[in-house]
């Protein structure tokens, strides 16, 4: 396979120690015209496959794709549209959910937090926050609402506990991301407006920011194994990245997706090995057309059949 990018190679041979659904880093992730085509260099026939089938689907699917798949173990990789934007939508609250846990002490997590019913229609889908509406949900609640059930009230409030999007945008740069351009709270940041780089990044960018999460003191132990317990109970991921990995591996993931666009962000654990951490990003040729989940999960079935 095909070696990954300088960014992700500088750090591809630290591997993880996993326990259950935690892990401990060892000492020491314009817009293009969905029909531009991705750049093609020599690589080996494997990495050639992986391009044609995905080309393929993107015809089947009339979809521009984006894939960044790193194997932390040897740093190999598969990459196809790795650096062209997409709109990220909800997968950008798994390092919202990372930034409150970096930077709220444990102690002071169980802050409660309350939202007007104006407030809860205004950000969209809030399935979490409608039935708390009464009562509020602490910081913690919040952050895990918005990675399992994906809640856009949730995901404001701790936007206002962490800077807003502008606080978000920093917590990227502090992971070695200066692609992504975290603009708008719930449900803007679900727009993308051609040719501008508000609220997308790239699957590349993705790949490399959660990889740093999980493998630096970016985030304490403890809080890198609660992240990972809330991302492997996304309950809005199951026919994504899960749906396309072979039997027996672990997928931990935040789905996301608006109009046209569908994407999964996922740490996938093949059993005894360390994990492939993997970034796929969708959009429809026609932006008024729906998103297919199925795409997703074929283009994750046919990446990680590489690392099998």
């Amino acid at each position: 396979m095909q070696k990954a990018r300088p960014l992700i190679l500088a750090t591809a041979a630290t591997a993880f120690l996993w326990l259950g659904v935690g892990c401990a880093p060892i000492e020491e992730e314009a817009t293009p015209p969905a029909s531009s085509a991705p750049v093609v260099t020599e690589t080996p026939a494997p990495d050639r496959a992986v391009s044609d089938d995905i080309a393929g689907l993107e015809a089947q699917y009339q979809a521009r794709v984006g894939v960044s798949a790193l194997d932390t173990a040897s740093g190999d990789s598969v990459q196809y549209r790795a650096d062209e934007r997409f709109g990220f939508a909800s997968t950008i609250k798994v390092f919202a959910a990372a930034a409150m846990l970096r930077q709220i002490p444990e102690d002071q997590r169980d802050a409660r937090l309350t939202w007007t019913p104006e407030e809860m229609v205004a950000a969209g889908y809030s399935p979490v926050a409608e039935e708390h509406l009464g009562t509020g949900m602490t910081i913690r609640e919040a952050a895990e609402a918005a990675v399992r059930r994906s809640d856009n009230t949730a995901m404001n409030l701790v936007l206002g506990r962490i800077g807003g999007p502008a606080g978000l945008d920093a917590e990227l740069v502090q992971l070695g991301d200066t692609t992504t351009e975290a603009i708008d709270s719930e449900p803007e940041l679900n727009r993308v407006d051609p040719g501008s780089p508000a609220n997308t990044t790239t699957p590349a960018a993705f790949t490399a920011a959660l990889h740093e999460v999980m493998r630096s003191d970016y985030l304490a132990p403890t809080d890198r194994a609660v992240l990972i317990e809330w991302m492997s109970g996304n309950a809005t991921g199951d026919a994504l990245i899960r749906a396309g990995a072979p039997a027996g591996w672990e997928v931990a993931d935040k789905s996301g997706g608006a109009g046209g666009m569908r994407n999964d962000i996922a740490i996938v654990t093949p059993p005894g090995r360390a994990p492939v951490i993997l970034t796929v990003m969708t959009a429809k040729d026609d932006p008024a057309a729906a998103y297919e989940d199925e795409l997703v999960a074929a283009v994750a079935r046919t990446v990680l059949s590489a690392f099998e």
